[in-house]
């Protein structure tokens, strides 16, 4: 393919991230203009399929909720026909690493739609998000910790003057704290390692991604965040965050126009941004707005451009 895109002026490329609360498809038409390729996105949909609250308590997917999902990637499928989309990866996150009928799901799909799925790893998770915002970082000096918080994992990525030296991925999720399903263990072991890191990296600042990050940092006001640097003080996040987990699940609604599948993990977010703000000492996050679902079409744009690796 990588030679007959060179003749194109655009190409289409598609993601699907299946995480533990939503499932999103985003697709991103690449144009070329001489030497100067840049990506404008055609669409970009979210559905709350919730598999991890299944996956977390029953340690399945119910059949409710694989009906749903199939139904969904039906729909993703014919959209990305209507977009003619000429490759495309769809990856499953943490939920269905753990759901025992992960892998019988996925072939039911690929028999009845024909649409592959790949459950990918914790630490392929991490690099792909890794990867595709390094590329984006204008300033690549000093220390950052790249966090990006899910339903089901937590995945980070420390950058030290424009190098990667560590990526880690923990089974520490938003959903997984609603249903009480992270071990004391691997929050021991996260503690222990930003502390290590703390020691070894100081100075170190946060690059948060995930949904909830994004709506925390919209829901601040504009004096209380820099929009040109497109970050937040900690300080204000702690005090959004206050003002939130005091409040029901009705209440967030209510007073901050959140939808049902928003309001309830966006508390435990901040829980987790916050604990390694304080271990790591940071004094701000920034806020890219860049996930795993544009990882994957840039390393699908890499994958068939072979000599721009």
């Amino acid at each position: 393919m990588a030679n007959d895109e060179k003749k194109m002026k655009s190409i289409t490329y598609a993601a699907i991230d299946i995480g533990s609360n939503a499932a999103r498809l985003l697709v991103k038409r690449l144009k070329r203009d001489g030497d100067e390729v840049r990506f404008t996105k055609e669409i970009m949909l979210r559905v709350p399929l919730r598999l991890g609250f299944d996956v977390f308590k029953l340690g399945r997917i119910s059949d409710k909720r694989e009906k749903n999902m199939m139904r969904l990637m039906k729909v993703y499928n014919l959209l990305m026909k209507i977009y003619d989309v000429a490759d495309y990866r769809a990856c499953a996150t943490s939920a269905m690493r753990d759901a025992q009928n992960g892998l019988d799901i996925i072939k039911n799909i690929k028999k009845n739609i024909g649409l592959d799925i790949e459950i990918i790893s914790g630490q392929e998770e991490a690099t792909m998000v890794y990867n595709n915002h390094i590329e984006c970082m204008e300033d690549r000096n000093g220390n950052y910790m790249y966090v990006d918080v899910g339903g089901g994992s937590t995945e980070i990525n420390l950058l030290s003057q424009g190098q990667l030296v560590c990526s880690r991925s923990y089974n520490i999720g938003t959903v997984r704290i609603l249903n009480e399903a992270v071990a004391d263990g691997e929050w021991q072991r996260l503690r222990a390692d930003m502390a290590q890191l703390a020691v070894d990296y100081p100075g170190t600042n946060i690059i948060g991604s995930g949904g909830n990050i994004n709506k925390l940092y919209r829901l601040l006001p504009d004096d209380e965040k820099d929009n040109e640097l497109k970050r937040m003080p900690i300080a204000s996040l702690r005090k959004l965050h206050d003002s939130l987990r005091v409040l029901s699940v009705e209440g967030r609604m209510d007073k901050f126009n959140l939808k049902p599948d928003r309001a309830d993990v966006i508390v435990p977010a901040g829980d987790i941004f916050l604990i390694i703000a304080e271990i790591i000492r940071a004094e701000y996050v920034y806020v890219p707005v860049i996930g795993l679902a544009d990882g994957i079409i840039d390393g699908l744009y890499a994958k068939n451009q072979p000599e721009l690796k």
